[in-house]
């Protein structure tokens, strides 16, 4: 199956916003519905401490998975989206920027399976 993963690292986010657990949830809950992805699953989204503060958390969408971690101390947020059907990439990076509010963003994205024969490993 072909895929298109999206990566968005947001540098220099404020701190109360990544350690925000409800603000996470909402984000996962809300951006598979954004994109027209099918969500079949409430978000997961755990507090850790080691090997630096933060938060992680996904959601299982039909079409693959999205996840966001968050590290608190560096202010960084990195957001992962794939899925194996199209979605508007620009919708995503300004949702998950209105929502984070990063200084600078970096912004990758990936075409996968694109080389996916029968039978390949």
């Amino acid at each position: 199956m072909h895929g298109l993963h999206l990566i968005i690292d947001m540098y220099g986010c404020r701190q109360d916003k990544l350690g925000d657990r409800n603000l996470i949830s909402q984000i996962l809950l809300e951006l598979p519905d954004l994109l027209k992805l099918t969500r079949l699953s409430e978000p997961f989204v755990e507090e850790y401490d080691n090997p630096t503060p933060g938060i992680s958390g996904f959601v299982i969408i039909g079409e693959s998975h999205i996840s966001i971690h968050t590290f608190i101390k560096d202010k960084l947020a990195t957001v992962d989206i794939y899925a194996c059907k199209e979605f508007n990439v620009d919708d995503a990076v300004q949702y998950s920027t209105g929502k984070l509010n990063p200084e600078k963003i970096q912004k990758y994205v990936l075409r996968r399976g694109s080389e996916a024969t029968a039978g390949a490993l």
